[in-house]
């Protein structure tokens, strides 16, 4: 029998269904390798502590940027040691994948996952829209003649999309993700604090103290760094506004990107947008007061879905030799 995986591969993480166990793997997408002869130092969790901290003879990077493959040969080797582990691909059987694909992606960036999938050791290659598996693990009923619209932020992209009877009415997407709020701070704090951190120390404080509404107080956190005034180490105690200042700028466009898709759509599914409200899926939808921030901007009632950074694995799961969803995938041949 066939094996039947489904694949989230997003900038930040990856994500794999099995038919038989559900979520059977989710690990950060990222690989270290050395830079004479490319060889595989380390996956996933791993990988993602080293960035930052390797020496010259090391690389540490994200093969996935912006929701799309940027290095296709660390992709494969990263999805190649992830289907290892799960015992996914042996001489004899080679599994059936199905992966997520973002809206407005072109036919070289289409390829290029393809392939990386293949090499990775797929018998066969489906396809399905992005929004489409996310709507479906947030639980809307996307083939309903009502409108409902998805927003999913993600760590290298963010995507807005209405649907209605089974199709993706308008979608639109901006490769602005909770990496480049990270970066953000980084730079926020760097001007005014005159300390150098990095990302990961920018995302902690994210999680711990950030917020996107300003009417929210969620305290401060001390973070250390690099005193650029000094040259030696330091610390800067970051309040929330701080943070909800930073990102502010990358938000609006985010919020741009939704009033433009909301923009185009036909009166009557904008009356149900209207009335249903906009659901908020990916890893960065769980930012404090994000749906606050929409609500005020947009005039729309906004709503995090249930395990938000789950939902497009979730739908893609629910594609899995399922008869009803073979309209919303692609194969080439």
């Amino acid at each position: 029998m066939i094996r039947q995986l489904g694949l989230d591969m997003g900038s930040s993480n990856t994500r794999i269904f099995d038919k038989e166990k559900g979520i059977a793997l989710r690990s950060p997408t990222a690989v270290a390798t050395q830079v004479a002869g490319g060889k595989t130092v380390a996956v996933g969790i791993d990988a993602r502590r080293m960035f930052g901290k390797t020496p010259p003879e090391l690389c540490a990077l994200r093969p996935v940027q912006g929701g799309v493959v940027a290095e296709p040969e660390a992709a494969s080797r990263m999805l190649k040691h992830y289907l290892g582990k799960l015992e996914a691909v042996s001489v004899m059987h080679r599994p059936d994948i199905t992966v997520a694909i973002p809206c407005r992606i072109n036919e070289v960036e289409r390829r290029a996952l393809e392939d990386t999938i293949y090499e990775a050791g797929a018998r066969q290659v489906f396809m399905v829209d992005s929004p489409l598996a996310g709507a479906i693990g947030a639980g809307l009923k996307i083939n309903s003649p009502r409108g409902s619209m998805i927003v999913d932020i993600g760590g290298g992209c963010s995507s807005a999309a209405v649907m209605s009877m089974g199709g993706v009415v308008m979608a639109d997407t901006i490769r602005v993700g909770s990496g480049d709020l990270d970066r953000a701070i980084v730079q926020f704090i760097r001007k005014k604090y005159d300390l150098l951190i990095g990302e990961a120390a920018a995302e902690a404080l994210k999680i711990k103290v950030g917020t996107a509404w300003r009417n929210f107080d969620r305290g401060a956190a001390d973070v250390p760094g690099r005193d650029l005034g000094g040259g030696l180490t330091g610390s800067a105690r970051v309040t929330s506004s701080d943070i909800c200042e930073a990102i502010q700028d990358k938000l609006s466009l985010i919020i741009a990107m939704i009033k433009t898709t909301l923009e185009e759509i036909p009166p009557e599914l904008a009356s149900d947008v209207y009335d249903a409200g906009i659901v908020l899926i990916g890893g960065g939808s769980q930012l404090d007061g994000l749906p606050e921030l929409l609500r005020r901007h947009l005039g729309i009632q906004a709503t995090v879905a249930k395990n938000p950074a789950d939902c497009t694995c979730r739908g893609i799961g629910w594609c899995l030799g399922n008869d009803a969803a073979k309209k919303y995938l692609k194969f080439r041949k």
